[in-house]
């Protein structure tokens, strides 16, 4: 895969899938600890977004680069 584009795709294919991998990780329900008055008890209670969007770079980066390894191995 030598287009830039078709890159970028595959890189945001992949990103999107981690960050669902990801999400779950280390969330707290506002039921497990304790309920703000006039939120959904099943929310999370800090979801830190920011933390999970830099990990989920990060992995999504090295999957990205195994694939492209894989690619350039089989197209030789």
């Amino acid at each position: 895969m030598d287009s830039v584009v078709g890159m970028l795709a595959l890189y945001f294919i992949i990103w999107w899938i981690t960050l669902f991998a990801i999400l779950p990780l280390g969330v707290r329900s506002q039921w497990e600890d304790e309920v703000v008055p006039g939120t959904e008890p099943g929310a999370p209670q800090r979801p830190k977004m920011w933390r999970k969007a830099l990990i989920t770079t990060v992995v999504a980066a090295v999957i990205f680069a195994f694939i492209q390894m894989l690619i350039r191995t089989v197209t030789l």
